[in-house]
């Protein structure tokens, strides 16, 4: 499942994801930083370790994929691919 609509605020630091039940989903860039799916920061997560991440790191890019979206940081991180259903389910 999809969004209707993905809207990213520079400013707020937050994506806003439209669903098609009619739920609005607000993300905090840094917590997407945290918990991006890349096969790196997963091995980190996986050894029990937290990302150090700025709390003022934005999402500067969006790059739709299909199956979800490739978010680009303002700290340079731009390897995770972050699948619809992924999203969904975080309560950043």
């Amino acid at each position: 499942m999809s969004p209707l609509s993905v809207g990213n605020s520079t400013s707020a630091r937050q994506l806003r994801l439209n669903w098609p039940d009619g739920r609005e989903q607000r993300l905090d860039h840094a917590e997407l930083r945290r918990q991006c799916p890349c096969s790196q920061c997963r091995a980190f997560r996986l050894q029990g370790l937290t990302p150090m991440v700025d709390a003022r790191v934005r999402v500067i890019e969006l790059n739709p994929q299909g199956y979800g979206v490739q978010l680009v940081f303002s700290d340079g991180h731009e390897r995770g691919i972050y699948p619809w259903t992924y999203l969904a389910q975080l309560n950043a």
